[in-house]
């Protein structure tokens, strides 16, 4: 029994990167003992999206309760934590710094390791939760509502980033483009429901290709695509039919998507790859890329949704990794708001 004790890490992770304020418990970077989200979709969708000073003013007011929830669900103490972890960028600077200090705080008091995450790390990380036979090395796609990454992951905590986007991320394509057909936010949801009553080939919008950079991305495009479809509708007097550029819309975004994935993934000769990140829950990009990696032998690896947006089991699944690594923070970490996946907090000893 005791040597059990010894060899499980418990890390609690907390993330509050954007708008949800979240704690979790994770042992071993595998199992999950708690996961706690509080969502501020219903407060930010009076406003269209989200409000930066609104989200870290929420973070502060339920930053302890849902760490409290998380240690009480996993029915831990913090003697019994072996590590503090915390998403310290990239993301909302306000936010982020909510999520640090709060970390730091802990860490101090209860004189824990502190452990800061890369956010998108976290994401990638999320597909280990789930599929304990996962192991690097992969390729993985990381597509949210600030992010669209194509990495190569070498090792844990060490990655490749070849492709990433030169404009708009996927997922703030979805949130534009539903507001502009009047779906509202959070757009990648209602866009994948909406999609479904539509026809992908009614509409044909373009699909980006970025010239001697064929892992990069482009998204701005077909969301000025779309929005001059309707403004061109209106001009006429014609009608349009909102299901109809959802699942165009959605179709053109998969299609590069799914296209460049199953590039790379002959390129560098993989047989595992992970999709991650809000948009990896888009039930016509999942179903695209599983049949398209069936098709050449692939394992295609994704989280569940709760684990796809963002979450503390993430950053906990990360964090144990980084702990085996030897990352320890010190009490100068700070938020990173444009932190590059890779790049090490000059603190980090």
């Amino acid at each position: 029994m005791n040597e059990n004790v010894e060899k499980d890490v418990l890390i609690l992770a907390i993330e509050s990167s954007c708008d949800e304020t979240a704690a979790a418990v994770v042992k071993n970077g595998r199992t999950v003992l708690s996961n706690i989200i509080y969502s501020q979709i219903a407060l930010h969708t009076l406003y269209g999206g989200v409000v930066p000073e609104i989200a870290s003013r929420k973070h502060i007011e339920k930053i302890n309760q849902v760490i409290e929830a998380a240690l009480s669900e996993a029915g831990v103490t913090l003697k019994e934590i072996d590590g503090v972890a915390v998403t310290y960028g990239p993301g909302l600077v306000g936010a982020l710094l909510v999520g640090v200090a709060e970390a730091k705080a802990i860490a101090y008091a209860a004189k824990k390791p502190l452990i800061g995450v890369h956010h998108i790390e976290g994401h990638i990380a999320a597909n280990f939760i789930e599929n304990p036979e996962l192991e690097p090395p992969f390729l993985a796609l990381v597509v949210s509502g600030g992010h669209t990454h194509f990495v190569r992951v070498e090792d844990y905590g060490r990655f490749d980033i070849i492709g990433r986007t030169r404009d708009d991320a996927a997922g703030e394509a979805f949130d534009k483009v539903a507001r502009a057909i009047g779906l509202g936010y959070p757009g990648g949801p209602k866009i994948d429901k909406t999609a479904k009553e539509g026809n992908p080939e009614a509409v044909s919008f373009p699909r980006a290709h970025v010239e001697e950079a064929p892992y990069d991305f482009s998204f701005s495009g077909v969301k000025s695509s779309v929005l001059n479809y309707i403004n061109g509708c209106r001009m006429k007097g014609e009608e349009y039919s909102q299901a109809d550029i959802a699942a165009s819309f959605q179709k053109a975004v998969t299609d590069v998507l799914v296209e460049k994935a199953m590039h790379a993934v002959e390129e560098y000769h993989a047989d595992k790859f992970a999709i991650a990140g809000g948009v990896a829950s888009n039930s016509a990009l999942r179903a695209a890329m599983q049949e398209a990696c069936e098709r050449r032998g692939i394992k295609l690896y994704y989280p569940s949704p709760v684990y796809c947006t963002d979450n503390a089991a993430m950053i906990g699944a990360a964090a144990y990794y980084e702990y085996k690594n030897g990352t320890r923070h010190g009490w100068d970490l700070n938020a990173v708001p444009n932190l590059k996946l890779g790049e090490r907090y000059k603190g980090a000893v």
